[in-house]
């Protein structure tokens, strides 16, 4: 059996039809929502993130395993110290291989839920033996997440410039941070019925807090790897069908350390190419409107200002790839040190 779509569910569900207690997972790069989620399965999980041995791990996603690994109790993460490049996800029961899916989609969130992007496929009985012998050999190569001789890569450092007005599209002097500015380029306001302030428009169908943050033509000719085009699929299998465009679910990481599921929406045509136009939390955009709200210290399900967002200290967000869909998103404020002489004695 091949498998296209709804990857995340089916790995997620194979346990009801396998006998199994526990299941492996061997995969080139990982994303932290899909393995937030192995809270909700009820036996051992072992989890191999296989290119750490040539490409490293940024900060904030180690950050976000290490806390993985100590809230779930069921979960073990583990780093390989060789160049491991395959997916694998492996059922075993009594230590024995029962069943296993092989393919191309690595255990992340852009990796196991863009349709027909990536595949995987049932493993024959025959490969079972060579399988379990693999992960032997992978997890003897490995150090637990919370090795204390990891040391991982740091994050590109936050550009220290004023953001000019109604520019939006600044970068670090590199293509390593994309500058999102929250306001509308035109006019410097918070947009008022757009952007942060989309579920105040006057549609029906919206929530007072659903919120995105616009992808604007400047941050996509600056960052090409960042934004990339869209992707055609077919309606239908075997090319019948109208072509739909492919929207890209990716994981939001946070400064404060919050996760979260988004998805790169809409289109917008460049050079006759079609591009995400938009970037919010999915399934619904409130949960991003109602988290900004809530570090900006405005009211749920009121309108956003611009002197509220430089009362808090920012008016724009800073957003970098830390890998295959997953991003990181700054909207941290330097705290001022009061000087020695204006403080009081307690």
């Amino acid at each position: 059996m091949l498998y296209i779509k709804n990857l995340e569910e089916i790995i997620f569900q194979r346990h009801q039809h396998v006998e199994c207690d526990e299941l492996y997972i061997i995969s080139g790069y990982l994303g932290p929502s899909p393995v937030l989620r192995t809270k909700e399965l009820l036996f051992k999980t072992t989890v191999v993130y296989g290119m750490y041995a040539s490409e490293g791990i940024k900060v904030s996603l180690h950050n976000a395993l290490r806390k993985s690994q100590q809230d779930i109790s069921n979960l073990d993460i583990y780093y390989s110290q060789i160049p491991v490049h395959s997916k694998c996800y492996i059922w075993m029961n009594r230590r024995n291989v029962k069943y296993a899916l092989i393919g191309s989609a690595n255990f992340s969130r852009n990796g196991l839920n863009t349709p027909f992007r990536e595949i995987l496929a049932e493993a024959s009985v025959d490969t079972f033996q060579p399988l379990s012998d693999y992960v032997s050999k992978v997890l003897s190569s490995s150090i637990s997440c919370l090795d204390s001789s990891i040391t991982p890569k740091a994050s590109s450092p936050v550009p220290t410039f004023s953001e000019p007005a109604g520019a939006g599209t600044e970068s670090d002097g590199s293509t390593n941070i994309c500058r999102m500015t929250l306001l509308d380029p035109r006019t410097g306001e918070v947009p008022e019925a757009s952007g942060l302030n989309w579920g105040q428009s006057a549609r029906a169908h919206v929530n007072p807090d659903d919120a995105y943050i616009a992808i604007r033509v400047g941050h996509i000719k600056t960052h090409p790897a960042m934004f990339p085009k869209k992707q055609e699929f077919p309606l239908l299998m075997g090319g019948e069908g109208r072509p739909q465009r492919n929207n890209d679910s990716i994981d939001m990481l946070w400064d404060d350390g919050i996760t979260m599921k988004g998805l790169m929406e809409g289109s917008q045509p460049i050079s006759s190419i079609s591009h995400p136009k938009q970037v919010s939390t999915f399934p619904n955009k409130r949960d991003f409107g109602k988290y900004i709200r809530d570090r900006v210290g405005v009211p749920s399900g009121t309108r956003v200002t611009k002197a509220q967002l430089e009362a808090y200290g920012r008016t724009h967000i800073d957003v970098s790839l830390m890998g295959e869909g997953i991003y990181y998103f700054d909207f941290s404020v330097i705290v001022k040190k009061v000087p020695k002489q204006f403080l009081t004695n307690s």
